[in-house]
């Protein structure tokens, strides 16, 4: 983190433009909610722009086009996440060091391979015929099966736990608690009684890949559970047997992903969707939050509700929804006033 660093520098920094005071000194970053005097916020989505106004923060990094109030100085740029982002590593606190080399306290088969400047932390197990590649921390208490193989500059968290056979390729960061190759939920019915299929297939993760905690991902029935390279999943996501994530896939927390799917490239999936079984879902679509998917998805389109449908339909559906109670009570008013009317019809014939 620098020890003094101005919006001016900032603007160079992000290579922005500067509206107002060139000289504050910035000494941290914030929310545009929670921003004080001597930090540096940003506005990247519309829907907060009118807290851009309200905020304390010395300083807003803005879109270039923006056209708000702010009563402090605003910095343009054309990516705001981005330029946030570069400014998040300036005064991130400094990176921890590993210390190279095999905790006393771990567990390491003399069958495994330990590739340079390795880190294996306390209380770790290393299977026989674990490959590890250079560079590759491996905190304490995480547990790599037997004939693993592990990419290089990988970091994994604490508790972390790696299936036999399973192929990791390089800079994966894998968080506390996920499982990564358990069997997949497998079983047929015999009379009452549901018996296990074998499951022995692997799984296999690209390189670039950040996988959250408690995240499970089963490994095939037969064959390969894919994930792709650049593939971003949060916590809490269960991606069962046989599944296939593309390259660049991000998905929020809770996503569950049924057997034998297939997720394609640049995809976007919402918190809690639901994916079922053997299903497509195309290139650079969006699946929203809370879906439920139960036929294939196109290419390039979003869906939402349950089931998933195209988002301007789910919207146009959940707005008649709303009008169910309104609706109810026209309806019960209609049904009084025929009610009335029958009467007096029947009261002028019997007179």
């Amino acid at each position: 983190m620098p020890e003094k660093i101005t919006t001016g520098e900032i603007a160079k920094f992000v290579d922005g433009i500067l509206e107002g005071n060139d000289s504050i000194e910035i000494t941290g970053l914030a929310g545009l909610a929670d921003g004080v005097a001597g930090q540096i916020t940003f506005l990247a989505n519309a829907r907060y722009e009118r807290l851009v106004e309200k905020t304390k923060a010395s300083a807003v990094i803005v879109p270039c086009d923006w056209k708000g109030i702010a009563n402090c100085t605003i910095i343009r740029v054309k990516d705001p996440d981005f330029a946030f982002a570069k400014l998040a590593e300036m005064f991130a606190p400094p990176k921890y060091h590993y210390e190279k080399g095999i905790h006393k306290l771990a567990c390491v088969s003399p069958e495994a391979e330990i590739g340079k400047d390795v880190f294996i932390g306390p209380f770790c197990v290393i299977e026989d015929r674990v490959k590890i590649g250079d560079g590759t921390v491996i905190n304490a208490g995480c547990w790599i099966g037997h004939d693993v193989s592990i990419g290089y500059k990988c970091l994994f968290y604490a508790n972390v736990s790696i299936r036999e056979r399973t192929k990791i390729g390089n800079r994966v960061i894998i968080h506390n608690g996920a499982v990564i190759g358990s069997d997949g939920f497998g079983y047929f019915r015999q009379g009452e009684v549901w018996v296990k299929i074998p499951q022995i297939g692997i799984v296999e993760i690209g390189d670039d890949v950040e996988i959250g905690a408690n995240v499970t991902i089963d490994r095939a029935r037969f064959g390969k559970t894919v994930i792709g390279n650049g593939v971003k999943i949060d916590n809490l996501v269960q991606i069962a047997h046989n599944v296939k994530i593309g390259d660049n896939t991000a998905m929020a927390a809770q996503v569950g992903i049924s057997g034998s799917s297939v997720i394609g490239k640049n995809v976007r999936l919402g918190g809690q969707a639901g994916i079922a079984g053997h299903i497509n879902v195309g290139d650079n679509s969006i699946v929203g939050a809370q879906a439920g998917v139960t036929k294939d998805v196109p290419p390039g389109i979003m869906v939402s509700g349950y089931p998933a449908m195209p988002h301007d339909k789910a919207r146009e559906m959940h707005a008649h929804l709303m009008r169910i109670p309104k609706l109810k009570e026209r309806v019960a008013e209609l049904e009084k006033k025929i009610s009335e009317l029958e009467k007096r019809i029947e009261n002028k014939n019997n007179g």
